[in-house]
């Protein structure tokens, strides 16, 4: 009798780019759509497809919810930045997003996406006879390879004047002590005008991890502070907005009703967010340098 065991769906960090690219082609397919993202389903491809539909058994992740609202809610953010005045957006951990594709951006606008190579390659290749509507550049690089990524961001120094940095899906599965790193590093950043992110609390950890079974063990979530935003306020960084996951799903309609009540409570403290199973998305803004 065989004792091999199936591949598991999720086998590395990038894989979690496919499957929320899956939520972003289901969404698109709806009649109400809060976005269009056409490109989405062929990024996905068949392993995306495969990891949204484990992830939406019962007891997992559902139909991507969180992601649809988290999508749009920095659609949103993005827009306005370049309204106010960015000339630029630098995206860490770009993975399969397509907003310089998709969003209204000006043609003067710079984007610049980081990510690892192999992600980086595969994007590349199925977006290769798609045009951005902004000016795209693509770099393949590791960022925790923190002597890499100093000598990176003083290249992307010479290139803008006033960013916006967006970090989508990506603190969440590095350690504490990085995510700090990184916060500290692009608090330096004479270029960066504001940082977007993702923030989960540790009661939403606890529950994703009972929820998703073995599908996240080779990506693990990992940082979900107790401290929530206060954690980077300590760190060269105010905290200038925030926008609940759950009351952006809800006040769009994309919530499951299994969930409806809990969207319904009172409101979370971004600085102490504690086991409710919460997640914003933040926007931060640079602290004086004699803070960092």
């Amino acid at each position: 009798m065989s004792t091999a065991t199936a591949e598991p769906l999720i086998r590395h960090v990038s894989d979690t780019a496919r499957w929320v690219a899956a939520y972003r082609a289901w969404e698109t397919k709806r009649p109400d759509a809060l976005f269009h993202d056409e490109y989405a389903a062929m990024l996905a491809g068949e392993r995306g497809e495969q990891i949204a539909a484990a992830m939406a058994a019962p007891g997992a992740l559902g139909d991507g919810w969180p992601i649809i609202a988290r999508t749009k809610v920095i659609d949103d953010l993005v827009i306005e930045a370049v309204i106010d005045g960015c000339d630029a957006v630098v995206n860490l951990a770009a993975g399969l997003d397509t907003r310089p594709y998709r969003l209204d951006l000006p043609e003067s606008l710079t984007w610049i996406e980081a990510d690892l190579p192999e992600i980086m390659d595969y994007k590349t290749r199925i977006l290769e006879n798609v045009h951005p509507r902004c000016r795209l550049e693509r770099h393949p690089i590791d960022l925790s390879d923190i002597q890499g990524r100093t000598a990176w961001f003083e290249e992307v120094a010479g290139k803008v004047s006033r960013a916006l940095v967006l970090t989508e899906g990506l603190v969440v599965y590095l350690e504490p002590n990085d995510v700090g790193q990184l916060a500290v590093a692009l608090a330096r950043c004479g270029w960066l005008d504001s940082w977007v992110l993702e923030l989960a609390s540790p009661g939403l950890l606890k529950r994703i991890r009972h929820g998703s079974g073995r599908h996240l063990d080779a990506a693990p979530m990992r940082f979900g502070p107790a401290d929530g935003a206060a954690f980077f306020e300590t760190r060269g960084w105010k905290l200038l907005e925030h926008h609940s996951l759950l009351k952006v799903a809800a006040r769009y309609k994309r919530v499951p009703w299994t969930l409806r009540w809990l969207s319904k409570l009172g409101r979370v403290d971004p600085r102490a967010p504690g086991d409710r199973p919460w997640s914003a998305v933040l926007r931060l803004q640079r602290a004086n340098e004699g803070q960092v």
